[in-house]
Parts: C-alpha cells; structure tokens; sequence
C-alpha cells in the first residue's frame, strides 16, 4: 500500500515536471521527440519517475487543485531537493491551523499588549526567522496542528538560550526533571534543552502524550504550562461540582489562564498581520540549516572561524554546547547555514592545525581551585571561568574539569566516557583556622588593611565579606576573619574595645543618673505632702485604736 501511494506521488510529481517543462535532467533528443509528438501516459510517466529517483520535482498547482501538506510531505521523504509549496513560512503555518479559536476577552487583551509593542514583535519574529521551517516541518511530519509551531512565541519569544526564575531553559522551557524524563541530555559539555532539534522534538513528543491523555489541544497546552496532574485535578474538581471542564470552565492559576489566549492572540495576528498593523518578516519556506556531524574535538571558535561565521551565530544555532569545546566522541551535530555547511566541510578538510586547544581533567582529591590551578600549571582565573566554579567553594574529587592542553603536541580527544558521564560536584570551603569577627572603628577600615594587619590575603578578607579586594568597611560593621593563631595585635585590639566599652558604660551611666536626679527630686515635691498626710493619718489611727482598746480594758474590769 505504501509503495501505490509512494508510486502515485511520483506519478504526481512527474506530471508536474512536464506540464511545467523544469525536468532537472535534459531529455535526450529522441525523448525530447516523442515527448513533442505524443504526451506520455500514467504508466510512462510513473517508469521514468522510478528510474530517476533523484529528479527533483516542484510542486505546482496541478488540475485547479495544489498539493496537500500530506503529499508534500510524502515527497520529501522521497527527495530532498523539493520547490516549496507555499510562498512563505507564514503561509504554511496559517494553512494547518486546525485548533479551534477562543473567544475570550483575554484574546483581546493579548493581542492588544502585542499590538502596542510592534519592536518586540519584530525581535521576536526575526529571531524565529532560523528556527520556524524545522519546528514547522516536524509538526507537520506529526500530523499536529501548527499553532504548535508557535508555542516557542510565548514560552521564550523563540530565544534558545531564554531562562526562566523556575530554572526552565531553551526555546520551549523545559525544567531539569522534564528534560531528563524526555531523554535531554544535561551534562557540563552539553544542555539539549536548548539544542533546537533535540529540545522541538522532545517538546513534541511531550505534547502529543498530553494530547493523547486529555484529548483536547487547549488542555494539553494548559497541561504543558500547568502540569498534567494539576489540570487532571482541576478537571476532577469540576466533574464532582457537575461544572463543565472546558479550558475556561477550569480553576486555574493566572498564568495558566492566559497562556492559551497568548497563543491565540498570536495566531489571530499571524492570520491577519494587517488588521493589527504588524508587518511579519519575510521568512521562506526553506530550511534555514544543515546538521553537520562532529567525529572529533574541535574549539567553538575555530567552528565558527571554519564555517565562516561569527562566534553569536554560531552560538544563536548550537547553544546547547556550554563549553569552548565540543566533544567528537559522542558525534554530535552542529548546525550550520545550509552555503555555510558546505563551505565548513570544504575548511575542515583542507585544515592542517590542531582542532581542540582543551581537554578534561578529572580530579582526584577534593581541593581548592587555586590548589589544582598550580598542581595543573594553569590559570585559577582561566580554570574559574572555564567551568563557572562559584567563589568559597572546593572541587569535590571525581569531578571532571575542563582545562586547555599542554603544549606536547597531544591531539588526543577526550573519551566518551567522559563526554556523557562527566560532572563538577563542588564542597562548601571551610576555611582552616579560627572564626574572629571583629568590629570597625569609627573611622572605618578597607579590606587591605584588615588583611595587612592580620597577616592574610586580601582576596580571602574580601570572599569571606562578599566584597572586592579594594573595598571598604563603614564604621560599626562586622568583619569576619579565620586566623590559625592569635597575633599579639588582635589581643591589644581586644583590650582596647573592652576598656573602650567599660568607658562608654561608664559615660551611659553618668547620663542616666544625672539625667534622672532632676525627676527624683520633682517627685520628691510632689509626693512629700502625700507622705506627710500618710504618715498623719496612720498617727491618729493608731491613737483610736490605742483609745479604744483602754476603754475596752476599764468596761471589763
């Protein structure tokens, strides 16, 4: 059944070929003959296609009606050389939507903040320009809406190298958990998260499980946002109240809320660019790049040199190598433009120098980056930026660094082992000796001084106190040293403070007192006729009942 349709498809594009009269191989004279005298049949047509399987064909309208999506993909299973169908990518894309449209104020409230930011459209869009053909292509090879192509606009605005606060990275914002369930690798050398043809299809593949699971595109976008256990929640929740459980009908966070109406609001705009003044770029319906395949170590720069192209672009098309080097033992692909492809092949063949200027180093004690700098005889700075190795923290052994190579002519490449299993473990610094903080005097103190008079390197002074090494401490702060012993002049110091604190108490004290002597008199006025009348009245009541008790005693006797 596959090998009809496929025949009938060649059938298909020899027809075209001829009406259109653009066979890319010339006819000989005698087929060139006949072909004047009577046109060929199905049949023919069908044989000839066969024999040359590597005929380009164009795809054309044919019989007043054009090639389907479906059988022009079918075609490029077939043949990679292929006219586009549509005039532009835009065009593509407005000709497989098949989500069915929201009606929502907060469509229009999408559209509305895109309308008003037409430069941040056009970055957007421009910088879609290298990846739409590819996302578009394998949505379409999945038999997926292409509104799925645009998810990228509102997850990141299309920017491999986009981050968000929830430590999400690449064009579809996968998290570290999701991108290791879909098979992305997340090594030192590399991230897949932000490779664009790994990271599209395991966003695919994600979106197809959540389809299959809710059956329902606005959901499983909400799923993708939200997570499929939240919105399968929310879905229980109003099945159990007898509420609908449509996208809008669903209790959900503010975020999840628009994020559909986001992707609406960009597809209304796509659809109809000059109803909200928005000018698309031009963008063909082409492949913008080539996967090249890496079978050795080769330096970023040098890639990028060979390929003709800068070191951002280069970067703007791979950013899934984090490092300097890329790793030939695993082959990974790099992509490049399609002329520049070629004209990289071409450089790399006719290249007679050492292709990798770095090699991986795998550490064998747990120790300070500026103790392996000197065991390796490199530069603590060079090893620091390297492999971001944050400041007061040690190398855990079994850590793999990345470092450049010794001057010995070694060519070696770094073992595959080492390329997908390596990892940088790293250990608090514990800084040896005791802790002593210490309090600025009133005419303040820089971090050189400090580590001047305590014998210790400014730069320790200033990561112990997340400062730099020139900076200053204001009166009254708190600086926090490690000493391994006590010198003589932190003990003067000592002294100094305790008699300049028993001092201030004394002062304090003074103050206190004489600020209250002039109270305690006031309130001496004020209460000695009350303790008169006190002292009076207790008197006479003492003489009543001295009284009294006489009178009692003469009454008995």
């Amino acid at each position: 059944m596959r090998q009809l349709r496929r025949l009938r498809f060649w059938a298909l594009g020899a027809m075209v070929a001829m009406a259109a009269g653009c066979a890319a191989v010339p006819p000989s004279e005698k087929t060139a003959a006949s072909s004047l005298t009577s046109p060929p049949s199905s049949s023919t047509a069908a044989a000839s296609a066969a024999a040359e399987p590597g005929t380009p064909l164009k795809a054309e309208v044919v019989g007043g009606g054009a090639v389907t999506p479906a059988e022009q993909t079918a075609l490029q299973d077939d043949t990679k050389d292929i006219t586009p169908q549509y005039n532009d990518i835009w065009q593509r894309i407005r000709a497989g939507f098949a989500i069915p449209n929201m009606d929502s104020p907060l469509v229009a409230q999408a559209a509305q903040w895109y309308t008003t930011r037409p430069d941040y459209v056009a970055r957007m869009t421009e910088r879609a320009r290298k990846y739409l053909y590819y996302t578009v292509q394998e949505v379409q090879k999945r038999g997926m809406p292409t509104e799925l192509a645009l998810l990228p606009f509102i997850e990141s605005a299309y920017n491999p190298d986009a981050r968000s606060v929830a430590h999400a990275v690449g064009m579809w914002q996968f998290i570290p958990s999701t991108g290791k369930h879909y098979n992305l690798k997340q090594n030192m050398f590399q991230d897949d998260r932000r490779s664009v043809l790994a990271s599209t299809n395991a966003a695919l593949d994600y979106l197809q499980n959540l389809y299959n699971m809710f059956g329902n595109w606005q959901l499983a976008l909400a799923a993708y946002n939200w997570g499929e256990g939240s919105v399968q929640r929310a879905i229980a929740y109003n099945k159990a109240h007898n509420l609908p459980v449509d996208y809008q009908d669903l209790r959900m966070p503010n975020e999840t809320r628009n994020y559909y109406p986001k992707l609406q609001a960009v597809k209304d705009i796509i659809s109809d660019p000059a109803k909200y003044g928005i000018t698309l770029p031009d963008i063909p319906d082409h492949p913008y790049f080539k996967a090249v395949t890496i079978t050795r170590d080769i330096d970023v720069s040098l890639a990028a040199k060979l390929a003709g192209l800068t070191l951002d672009e280069f970067r703007s098309l791979n950013p899934s190598y984090t490092k300097p080097v890329i790793l030939g033992a695993t082959n990974p692909r790099i992509l490049l433009p399609y002329d520049n492809a070629t004209h990289f092949a071409q450089a790399l063949q006719a290249y007679n120098g050492p292709l990798s200027t770095w090699t991986a180093y795998t550490v064998k004690a747990t120790q300070s980056p500026m103790q392996l700098a000197s065991e390796l005889k490199v530069s603590e700075a060079v090893l620091r930026e390297t492999n971001d190795i944050p400041a007061r923290q040690l190398i855990r052994a079994g850590s793999t660094v990345l470092i450049p190579k010794a001057d010995d002519g070694s060519n070696k490449n770094v073992s595959a082992a080492v390329a997908e299993n390596a990892v940088l473990a790293f250990a608090p610094e514990a800084p040896p000796g005791r802790r002593m903080v210490l309090r600025v005097g009133r005419y303040g103190d820089s971090v050189q001084g400090v580590a001047h008079r305590y014998h210790l390197s400014p730069l320790q002074v200033a990561q112990w106190n997340r400062t730099t090494e020139r900076g200053i401490f204001r009166k009254g702060q708190f600086v926090t040293i490690y000493v391994t012993h006590t010198p003589r002049i932190f003990v003067a110091e000592r002294q100094a403070d305790e008699r300049r604190i028993v001092a201030e108490r004394k002062v304090v004290k003074r103050r206190v007192v004489a600020e209250r002597k002039p109270q305690v008199k006031r309130r001496n006025i004020v209460r000695q006729p009350v303790k008169v009348a006190e002292r009076q009245r207790k008197e006479l009541h003492y003489s009543v009942q001295t009284r009294d008790k006489k009178l009692i005693d003469v009454a008995q006797q």
